[in-house]
């Protein structure tokens, strides 16, 4: 898969006999992923994962997930042959941001210094609360930092650096 797309996503086992297929979204909102076509899918092939791209021609709620119908898949074996397979879609699919909104993956790796300078460590991952996302900083000790306009002062993407307000006892 190249550096330019991104997972949304993962195909479960069939549903029907018609090539209807169980879907698992990872975007929020979960329905969000019908917005991006076509989907790149994994294939299995002896030489290694293969990306092919499938247009969707109709999704439907199914319980707590969704089912797809994706063009060119019509009976259950060709849905068979789909199951446990990575969704993604191209990064230039995704819409565009605000000035200073962020992707998480944008933010995760990025180095975590205090206004004065103080190195925290890298964001490995981001946490969705109720009521903001919380940094999670890996330096010499772990760190949960809200990401709030309040704490975080700025994110120079480019220099790979975030500055925030932030007590490092805490």
């Amino acid at each position: 898969m190249s550096a330019d797309t991104l997972i949304v996503g993962k195909l479960g086992g069939p549903h029907g006999v018609r090539g209807w297929i169980k879907v698992l979204s990872y975007t929020d909102p979960r329905e969000n992923l019908f917005e991006y076509t076509p989907w790149l899918i994994e294939r299995p092939s002896d030489r290694g994962a293969q990306w092919q791209g499938y247009d969707v021609e109709s999704a439907r709620p199914q319980g707590k997930g969704w089912v797809v119908k994706l063009k060119d898949i019509d009976d259950r074996d060709a849905a068979l042959q789909l199951m446990h397979s990575r969704v993604s879609v191209r990064e230039d699919q995704l819409p565009e941001l605000e000035e200073g909104e962020y992707y998480w993956r944008e933010l995760i790796g990025l180095e975590v210094v205090t206004s004065q300078g103080q190195v925290l460590g890298k964001v490995s991952q981001l946490l969705e609360t109720g009521a903001n996302d919380v940094l999670v900083v890996r330096g010499e000790r772990e760190r949960l930092i809200p990401y709030i306009d309040d704490v975080v002062v700025a994110v120079d993407l480019d220099g790979a650096q975030m500055r925030v307000d932030w007590d490092p006892e805490f």
